[in-house]
């Protein structure tokens, strides 16, 4: 399967597909949807391509923004650049955007993988209820020289909200009330016309507010206000980055689906899924590494509902091809520059597995990656037979959760579960009430032969992201993919509910979870609210566990206490030896 540039390189967009056996599959299905008419179909936004039913066509419509939000976006591109440098020369060293799923997970990328330039502010993006880690963002930073970004599509979301309540009382504090040099200077906003987040900006005095067009929906905003605002005000050029998305756009235009660039792998997604397929394992250059966060969010929340979905798989370790089964399809991010696992494709390759590869030349064709995984996206739901533009079981563990918080607020308590099965002040808790095993690595290992060759498992861990985290968790699931040979994730929470979390309810249910939740060593409490950050996170655990076992999945929940990193790392000790 080895490939010299120039072959890689010759479809629009840099792209080639080895599909082997599955090629022809794809044509067909490109067949089934009426090859020559789906580009213009799609550009014209009928919704009818996802759904018969005209009620559903109509929330369709209203979500289809996206396909043209790149040369929306352009003429705001000099402008967007000059406020951000307003920004810098006031004095401003850091922002904090406070958001989840959609609102943060493009700045995340941006910032992983571009990084602000010389003189630009340093970006954060805090997408957590974890209290360790709020109160180590606000030691870290001055808060007189700090902007807090705040950006919610519907202005509502409980962990912004809670976030912001933080974060304005601190900044009250050092800078006072008021307007002009007050509080509401720190802040500002990116939210949809008429949420409660466009009221409380106007009435806070908020420094700007940005509004996002109403029909981009929250994983499909990357190109809009809400990836780009924080990409300009870490440096990114608009305009080349724009440049970008508009070329991958306009060759997502082109009528030839097979030079289409979105549209072939939307294709090619979706008819390996349906084929068994449905492990989508991102192998990404060093330098690219966290995109993958993002397109795991929107390929796993558009495509895991009504029992079907792609599950992403992203951040597992390589391995040889016959450590793998038959559910898997590889697609590689490779950075010009940086040499592809050229050996290991070509094995994979060899071995019957679909590989897909992508280049991009600079980190600015990240714009274009944007909007070429979007574009397939929505594709790939057109094959699966699902609507990519809801996400109808988020809503079940947010019941959950304010159930939870209720319960909290009347009794000053979260109900505690049982103990289930303590090994070294490790807890164990299984949805049963029994664990089977007599000790915590027998328990988990009994738990986890469950797996079936198609099955995944997803490790969900509600504790502060850090370094030695990533290692412990890393390790865990490669002994779970080495001796059982599945595909594995790992989810931070709360995190992952605005990501992955859809698929865990709504997809086909092969998932097992081993929920990690911890006790804290501090606290913080969230102004206005009778509950802390604290409990908000672990109320927000549990509620994701109440949903996950009403929908009858597989789940194990490993309780660390205080000491989260040393609990942890023994864990991974007990595990994998």
């Amino acid at each position: 399967m080895s490939d010299g540039a120039a072959d890689v390189f010759s479809r629009p967009g840099r792209c080639a597909f080895h599909l082997g056996s599955y090629e022809a599959l794809v044509r067909r299905e490109a067949e089934a949807l009426g090859r020559a008419a789906l580009p213009k179909r799609l550009w014209a936004k009928d919704a009818a391509l996802w759904s018969a039913d005209q009620i559903v066509q109509r929330t369709i419509a209203q979500r289809l923004g996206w396909l043209t939000v790149p040369e929306a976006m352009a003429g705001a591109a000099a402008e967007l650049t000059a406020w951000a440098g307003s920004v810098t020369a006031g004095g401003i060293r850091d922002v904090v955007l406070l958001g989840m799923g959609g609102s943060s997970l493009c700045a995340e990328v941006c910032r992983q993988v571009i990084g602000s330039s010389e003189g630009a502010p340093t970006l954060t993006v805090l997408d957590t209820t974890d209290p360790a880690t709020i109160l180590q963002v606000e030691r870290r930073v001055d808060l007189r020289r700090t902007l807090f970004l705040v950006a919610s599509k519907s202005g509502s979301t409980i962990e912004v909200d809670a976030l912001c309540r933080y974060f304005t009382d601190k900044v009250r504090a050092v800078v006072g009330q008021g307007g002009g040099k007050g509080a509401g200077s720190h802040f500002m906003a990116i939210t949809d016309p008429g949420s409660p987040l466009e009221r409380q900006a106007r009435d806070e005095g908020y420094l700007r507010c940005f509004l996002n067009p109403a029909d981009v929906g929250g994983r499909f905003s990357a190109l809009s206000y809400f990836g780009l605002v924080p990409a300009a005000l870490i440096g990114v050029p608009m305009k080349e980055f724009l440049e970008r998305a508009t070329r991958m756009m306009q060759w997502c235009q082109g009528d030839d689906v097979e030079r289409n660039p979105g549209i072939w792998l939307g294709l090619a997604l979706g008819a390996l899924a349906k084929a068994g397929r449905d492990k989508m394992t991102l192998l990404p250059s060093p330098a690219l590494r966290g995109f993958g966060l993002w397109v795991e969010q929107l390929v796993a929340e558009s495509t895991g509902k009504e029992g079907k979905g792609v599950v992403p798989v992203d951040g597992e370790a390589v391995g040889s091809p016959d450590t793998y089964g038959h559910d898997r399809v590889f697609v590689t991010l490779e950075l010009e520059g940086e040499s592809p696992p050229a050996a290991q494709l070509d094995a994979l390759g060899r071995a019957g597995h679909p590989v897909i590869r992508i280049g991009l030349r600079d980190r600015l064709e990240l714009a274009g990656e944007f909007f070429r995984w979007e574009m397939a996206t929505a594709v790939a739901g057109m094959v699966l037979g699902v609507n990519p533009f809801d996400e109808p079981n988020v809503t079940e563990s947010k019941e959950h959760t304010r159930r939870l918080l209720d319960a909290a607020t009347g009794e000053g308590r979260l109900p505690d579960s049982q103990a289930g099965l303590i090994d070294q002040g490790l807890r164990l808790v299984a949805p049963s009430g029994r664990v089977a095993g007599g000790s915590l690595p027998e328990a988990v290992w009994n738990f986890l032969k469950q797996a079936g060759p198609t099955d995944y498992v997803a490790l969900l861990a509600y504790l502060p992201q850090t370094d030695t985290h990533d290692a412990a968790l890393q390790a865990i699931r490669n002994a779970i993919h080495e001796r059982l040979r599945v595909a594995t994730t790992v989810g931070y929470g709360p995190r992952y509910l605005h990501s992955t979390g859809q698929l865990h309810k709504g997809g086909d249910g092969r998932g097992l979870f081993l929920l990690i939740t911890s006790d804290e060593r501090e606290d913080a409490p969230v102004p206005g609210r009778a509950y802390s950050f604290g409990v908000l996170k672990r109320a927000q655990a549990l509620g994701d566990e109440a949903a996950l076992v009403q929908r009858g999945r597989r789940l194990l929940r490993l309780h660390l206490g205080a000491d989260v990193t040393a609990d942890l790392e023994r864990a991974a000790r007990l595990i994998t030896t």
